[in-house]
C-alpha cells in the first residue's frame, strides 16, 4: 500500500511534534528480548551508594539488568529510612558467556575505595561498607583471590572489604531504582516514558543510567551519543536500543 507524499510528511512532522511535547507524546514499551536460552546468573555488591554504584555496572556487554537493594543486615524487609545493619547494594544479572565474575569484580575493586573505613568519599555510615556478596564456592574464592591481589597493590593501608554468603537481597524502593536515568528526563523521553515497572526491568535503562551518569566506557558512551544524535536528527523519538 502507497502513502501519498503530503501524509507521510504529516505524519513524520506529528510523530516529531510530539517528541517534542511531554505531554502528548506516545508511549512505546519495550518488547523484551527472548532471553529464555540465556542462563542468566546474579551477582551482588556493596560500594557506598547504590545509585552510583548501579550505574558503574549498567553499560558493560553482557549485563541485562541491575537492580538496588539492601543486603548483609539481619532486619527483615528493610526500607531506605529504616535498613538497620543492611548496607545499600547492587545485585546485576548477567549473561555468563559475554562476561564473568572475575570481569564484575574488577569493575568492584575500580568503582570505589576499598580502603576507606566506614563510608565511602562524603557518604559516611555503615550502608556504605564494602562488602562482595557470593553464593557457592567458585564465586567465594574468586572474591578472596581478588581481595588478596587487591591488597597486594599497597600494603599501607588495610582493604576493609567483607566476603560474605548471600542470605538475602531486599530490593530497594522504586525512587531508588535507574536513579541516575531519572535525573535526565531527554532520555527518558527518548525511551518512550516507560512505566515504572518496564523501567525497572529494561536492558537498555540499565544501560542508559550508566551512559547518565557518564560510567559508560569511552568507547561505549560515543556510540550511545552518536546514537541519540542520529535520532535527534532523523526527528525519530524512540530510542529502543544502544
Amino acid at each position: 500500500m502507497k502513502i501519498a507524499k503530503t501524509n507521510y510528511c504529516h505524519f513524520l512532522l506529528t510523530i516529531i511534534l510530539l517528541a517534542l511535547n511531554p505531554v502528548l507524546s506516545i508511549r512505546f514499551p519495550e518488547v523484551p528480548k527472548d532471553d529464555s536460552n540465556q542462563p542468566l546468573q546474579t551477582a551482588v555488591f556493596a560500594l557506598g551508594s547504590f545509585w552510583r554504584s548501579e550505574a558503574s555496572f549498567g553499560c558493560l556487554n553482557g549485563i541485562v539488568r541491575t537492580t538496588v537493594g539492601y543486603a548483609g543486615g539481619s532486619k527483615a524487609n528493610p526500607e531506605y529510612r529504616n535498613m538497620a545493619d543492611h548496607a545499600e547494594c547492587v545485585q546485576v544479572e548477567y549473561d555468563p558467556r559475554v562476561i564473568g565474575f572475575r570481569q564484575l569484580l574488577e569493575v568492584f575493586w575500580a568503582s570505589h575505595d576499598s580502603r576507606q573505613v566506614f563510608g565511602q568519599g562524603p557518604d559516611v555510615g555503615n550502608q556504605y561498607r564494602s562488602i562482595i556478596f557470593t553464593s557457592g564456592t567458585e564465586k567465594s574464592r574468586l572474591a578472596a583471590v581478588s581481595k588478596e591481589r587487591e591488597q597486594s597493590k599497597s600494603k599501607s593501608s588495610i582493604v576493609t572489604t567483607q566476603i560474605q554468603q548471600l542470605e538475602a537481597f531486599y530490593p530497594a524502593e522504586s525512587e531508588h531504582q535507574k536513579f541516575e536515568l531519572k535525573q535526565n528526563p531527554f532520555l527518558l523521553q527518548l525511551m518512550g516514558n516507560l512505566p515504572e515497572e518496564e523501567l525497572e526491568r529494561s536492558t537498555l535503562a540499565t544501560k542508559l543510567n550508566g551512559y547518565a551518569a557518564e560510567l559508560c566506557p569511552s568507547r561505549i558512551q560515543k556510540r550511545i551519543d552518536a546514537k541519540i544524535n542520529d535520532i535527534i536528527k532523523k526527528g525519530w523519538p524512540i530510542l529502543r536500543e544502544v
